[in-house]
């Protein structure tokens, strides 16, 4: 389950040991009194990623020898100043975000008194099993990504929407974000399109598939029977690929060519039928349909509604409220 953690403080001393506590080779200086400082850190930390947004409230100065994972930054409002070993010195903005090196020594010049970031973290593992999960290869060499991103158009942007969007949701206690089987796809999302996003030398592999023979019948009767035994699962497509013993793409490629459909339409039939069966046997005045639509992992309820009816051809509580 996700953690939320949130810190603020006035006290140049207690965030300076804030920041210690998450990166021990880090420095914070403040370069201006002319606005008060007023430390803020939020953070809502997954299983594979943490989401968080910083600000300082004054000019600050901000080093740390190596991050330890890779951080894309985004500025929400203001902009700071950046640079790491091996690049030239950037300008991060609301439309550019920054990409930091998980091994390089990060040195922030001036993050402005006005700027507020949002910040994806991700260990180099966790994104390189990603990508080979997607490539259905192995990787003798972890990636190496550009160091910006243009956050403002295309697909950087709408990744970088979805982003927002977990961070807004993280401040809700009852958001359905928190549900294991809502919140392992959401990473694997967020992983996903950040590597179909970011400017590296295997992204063009990622977007055209690799060449070859399809995969076999008997990887998606893997599939199947594991979803079928297990629907509960918070399963994601690397975790089913897994299973199938294939590659995601050749995964995906085989559902289409077999049954018509991708591997999590599949999945997502087979959890709405689950629901149908329990508000089937439910007692309208026990049960609320939302309750039982986030228990099978349908974090979206419009959209959930309209998938219900128009595979059932009545709404959830129409299915709910009839007579047994």
């Amino acid at each position: 389950m996700p953690e939320k953690i949130s810190f603020r403080t006035a006290d140049v001393d207690e965030a300076r040991t804030e920041l210690t506590a998450r990166y021990p080779t880090s420095s914070l200086y403040v370069l201006r009194r002319d606005h008060a400082f007023e430390a803020a850190f939020d953070e809502v930390r997954f299983e594979s990623l943490t989401i968080g947004q910083f600000s300082y409230g004054a000019d600050v100065r901000l080093q740390c020898a190596e991050p330890g994972s890779y951080h894309i930054s985004v500025p929400l409002s203001g902009t700071f100043e950046w640079q790491q070993t091996q690049h030239v010195p950037a300008v991060a903005t609301p439309q550019e975000a920054a990409v930091f090196d998980a091994t390089a020594d990060t040195r922030i010049g001036r993050w402005r008194s006005d700027c507020r970031a949002l910040t994806l973290m991700v260990e180099p593992n966790v994104l390189r099993n990603s990508l080979e999960a997607m490539l259905g290869r192995s990787l003798t060499t972890a990636p190496s990504f550009a160091p910006q991103l243009d956050v403002s158009r295309g697909p950087g942007r709408r990744w970088f929407e979805l982003v927002r969007w977990v961070a807004e949701q993280s401040g809700h206690e009852d958001a359905s974000m928190w549900h294991p089987m809502v919140a392992a796809p959401l990473q694997e999302a967020l992983l996903g399109g950040l590597l179909l996003t970011l400017e590296h030398p295997l992204r063009e592999e990622l977007e055209l598939g690799r060449s070859g023979a399809r995969a076999p019948a008997g990887a998606v009767k893997r599939v199947i029977d594991a979803i079928h035994a297990h629907p509960q699962e918070p399963f994601t497509l690397t975790e089913l690929a897994s299973i199938a013993r294939v590659s995601v793409r050749r995964m995906q490629e085989a559902f289409q060519v077999h049954l018509g459909v991708s591997p999590m339409t599949y999945l997502r039939n087979v959890r709405l039928a689950r629901v149908h069966e329990e508000l089937q046997n439910a007692d309208a005045n026990e049960l609320q349909v939302k309750d039982v639509a986030i228990r099978w992992g349908f974090s979206h309820f419009g959209r959930f509604a309209g998938q219900y009816r128009s595979r059932f051809g009545v709404t959830p509580s129409q299915t709910l409220k009839s007579p047994r």
